[in-house]
């Protein structure tokens, strides 16, 4: 398993949300990182999800 890093930013900058999450690829990384952010509501805004190598595996702005 892997630790991926999920943020969520308002439009001024502000950390919306800053957490992490343990997947075992980047693909299903990508499909937790969605969903929790369709729970959270987040979805519109800018987020970013990235691997323990930095790799963007999400991110939407």
């Amino acid at each position: 398993m892997r630790t991926y890093a999920l943020t969520v930013f308002s439009k001024t900058g502000e950390k919306l949300l800053d957490t992490s999450f343990t997947a075992e690829n980047d693909e299903s990384a990508k499909e937790i990182g969605q969903a929790q952010l369709e729970e959270e509501g987040y979805m519109e805004h800018t987020h970013r999800c990235v691997s323990p190598e930095a790799k963007l595996v999400l991110f939407h702005r």
